[in-house]
């Protein structure tokens, strides 16, 4: 079962499954180590970074920041 998870900053996140974060329900999710907002993908998880892909609206900035937030994940822009 390890191959399924990454474990990251005490959190282990599960892989090729789609995780909802408590906040943004709805538009918000985690696939992997990959954030996405909406249908696009709009960071990355890379050890204890949050790689942000480009510049996006306020929404999907909010969205981005709270990943970071509550994965304890330092932001890259």
């Amino acid at each position: 079962m390890s191959h399924l998870l990454n474990y990251v900053n005490g959190f282990f996140l599960i892989k090729y499954i789609m995780m909802k974060l408590e906040k943004y329900k709805q538009n918000l999710a985690i696939q992997g180590n990959k954030v996405w907002s909406y249908t696009t993908n709009v960071a990355t998880i890379e050890g204890n970074k949050l790689i942000q892909h480009g510049w996006w609206s306020v929404t999907t900035q909010k969205h981005i920041n709270y990943v970071a937030k509550e994965l304890d994940l330092t932001l890259i822009k």
